[in-house]
């Protein structure tokens, strides 16, 4: 990944108010968008929970905001977010939090005519390892994060209500679970 005077300056920007920086992605049209999550085990006020809130893109916009004009980096409108629930894996340390999930991968080079693939995301001897199939899986593809275009977790989302916890995620509400006053059925 090339990193640049801007690049940094956000990375700082975020990291130091306690965020993690997923991803910025710049347009020809100037728009900044920002993707920040929260790192696992920390606190944030106003929220017990580990999914990003609107309180903070609005905490890390508003900073962002003055440290952007002080560096002087041109920009038409700035776009703070979540990586939502198809959150990028793109470090290695975002593979390593989200092994044991289930994720997308698209591979640079196809193998064995594929680019796309789904599975488990596990340690592999020398790499990764793509545990295909389901939980009795007996194919496993193995790979560098070299060979990888683009990788994402699996949306986990139960309509059931029963909020299965999964690491570094946390359960997702059944629409009308009775939090915001609606009836469960």
């Amino acid at each position: 990944m090339v990193t640049t005077q801007w690049h940094s300056t956000i990375e700082r920007t975020v990291t130091g108010l306690g965020y993690e920086l997923v991803d910025v992605e710049r347009s020809a049209a100037g728009l900044l968008r920002v993707t920040i999550d929260r790192v696992p085990g920390q606190r944030y006020p106003g929220s017990d929970g580990e999914a990003v809130t609107v309180d903070d893109c609005e905490r890390v916009t508003r900073q962002l905001q003055h440290v952007l004009e002080v560096e002087a980096v041109a920009y038409q409108r700035l776009e703070v977010s979540s990586p939502g629930l198809d959150r990028p894996l793109k470090r290695a340390a975002d593979y390593e939090r989200f092994a044991g999930l289930e994720i997308n991968v698209t591979l640079k080079q196809a193998f064995q005519g594929r680019k796309n693939y789904r599975g488990r995301l596990l340690a592999g001897p020398a790499g990764w390892r793509l545990a295909l199939g389901g939980e009795q899986a007996e194919q496993a593809l193995d790979f560098q994060l070299e060979e990888v275009r683009e990788a994402r977790l699996v949306p986990v989302i139960d309509f059931k209500g029963r909020g299965r916890k999964v690491p570094g995620t946390q359960p997702v509400a059944e629409a009308g679970s009775g939090a915001d006053g609606g009836q469960t059925t």
